[in-house]
């Protein structure tokens, strides 16, 4: 990180910085420096998170593709009533 800080301020309900007060005394530090480092932790966690997605988003994808396959060359005759009943569940369940 670089030596460079940018002002911003953030209000918080009176419960929440509480505890953040609370914490930074704990710690031995300012309330700056717990938000600081809150902070840092969600942009660490949400770019994990969006590799995670990809990594799942794949599997899920050649699961699919996998099971596809397998059932229009061993079972070729389920396979509309299979795909009717995942479209009647997608609604039921999800919706759409």
């Amino acid at each position: 990180m670089s030596d460079t800080k940018r002002r911003f301020m953030v209000r918080f309900e009176q419960g929440l910085f509480d505890r953040i007060e609370v914490l930074a005394d704990k710690r031995n530090c300012k309330p700056s420096d717990v938000i600081r480092a809150a902070v840092v932790a969600y942009l660490a966690d949400s770019a994990l998170d969006a590799t995670s997605h990809r990594r799942l988003a794949r599997i899920s994808e050649f699961l699919q593709l996998a099971v596809d396959v397998m059932i229009s060359e061993q079972y070729p005759e389920y396979r509309d009533r299979i795909i009717a009943n995942t479209d009647k569940r997608l609604e039921q369940y999800h919706g759409a």
